[in-house]
């Protein structure tokens, strides 16, 4: 889930030894098989979790995000910053559930959440939905038709900053794409167009040009980004009632969420695979788990997603039920099986991993 627009795949260098190596990896039947037989009992989406969550998360955001306006003090204003980052980080983080839940199972909670956080942080799901399953799908992932993904562990170091960097823009991005690309749309079908294709979509492969929406997605999407347009239009307009510090400091937040996204983002994935098609089994190990007790993955990779490699396995299970998920097939599998090799200790070693990787490459 990011903004990133701007490396070329093509920095990716020639084939290498240590790709080759890993490459192709033939399917863990046994993995796969407890996989789907252990998981059973907990595959369905509990309302009474996800509402609670959702909505806690989206108003403790705000509320700190008010604070950061509107108190005095300066570190009071940092220390609700704080919060609302991390608060609506979680917030927005739903958007990857509403990617993968059946759309009957929790009846209005994706209304609701694009009201509540997706049309006011310019980021109403039709940004996902339709997107996010081709990184899903079988013959895609890891390949130049996967919209997320891009070999950045094979690529110049200049790339990983570059990555990393460039997310603090995306809240103005996106001030501009619906306050101001969007409503020029019905005039000028080029822009309209160029729009869909290129920013409609939270992918990171620069070569990714989005389709047109299913039939049965047009009308709600059209809605979707007519309050987005009409929310980013009142935006503006505010620098002109309010000035610009409130619109500014919130920029500034949710700059920082997309910082901190971006940093999931790049440790969710080894990104070692060079266009190949991979089995499940090698798209899992391409993938990463942050289990406990690594103390600060809950806050960076939160709604489940520290289980990213266990998502990959089975990516219609419930964000609540992955930690259980991973219990289960940890107890079950032997230390020196697949399944483990997946887990990691934390975002700096894998951060660092990749560094690595990158930095070898410079000759």
């Amino acid at each position: 889930m990011t903004m990133m627009q701007t490396i070329d795949r093509g920095t990716a260098e020639a084939s290498s030894p240590e790709a080759a190596a890993r490459l192709p990896v033939a399917d863990d039947r046994a993995m796969l098989r407890a996989a789907a037989d252990l998981t059973r009992d907990i595959s369905l989406a509990r309302g009474a979790i996800y509402w609670p969550d959702m909505l806690g998360s989206a108003v403790l955001g705000y509320a700190a995000l008010a604070g950061a306006i509107l108190v005095d003090s300066t570190w009071l204003a940092l220390a609700c910053a704080t919060v609302a980052v991390f608060a609506l980080y979680r917030a927005l983080l739903f958007i990857h559930e509403l990617t993968h839940i059946h759309k009957k199972a929790l009846p209005g909670f994706r209304t609701a959440w694009n009201l509540a956080i997706g049309i006011p942080l310019l980021t109403p799901s039709f940004m996902y939905e339709g997107v996010h399953t081709l990184h899903h799908a079988r013959t895609r992932y890891g390949t130049a038709d996967d919209p997320e993904y891009l070999p950045l562990a094979l690529m110049k170091p200049w790339t990983l900053p570059l990555f990393v960097v460039v997310s603090l823009l995306a809240p103005a991005a996106l001030i501009v794409r619906f306050g101001i690309l969007a409503p020029l749309g019905p005039l000028i079908p080029a822009v309209r167009r160029m729009n869909w294709e290129k920013f409609s979509s939270l992918s990171i492969n620069p070569a990714f040009r989005r389709r047109a929406a299913e039939r049965a997605d047009v009308k709600r999407f059209a809605w979707l980004e007519a309050g987005a347009s009409a929310w980013a239009i009142v935006l503006i307009g505010s620098v002109f009632v309010l000035g610009p510090r409130p619109l500014l400091i919130a920029i500034a937040v949710l700059g920082v969420v997309a910082l901190l996204n971006q940093l999931r983002t790049l440790v969710a994935h080894l990104w070692e695979n060079e266009g190949e098609a991979m089995s499940v089994t090698a798209q899992y190990l391409d993938s990463v788990n942050v289990p406990p007790p690594s103390p600060l993955a809950a806050l960076w990779a939160p709604v489940g997603l520290r289980y990213h490699a266990t998502h990959h396995l089975l990516p219609s299970l419930p964000y609540h039920s992955l930690g259980e998920a991973h219990r289960r097939l940890s107890a079950h599998l032997a230390p020196e099986t697949t399944y483990w090799r997946a887990s990691h200790k934390g975002m700096s070693p894998l951060v660092w991993r990749i560094l690595s990787s990158t930095l070898g490459r410079r000759a």
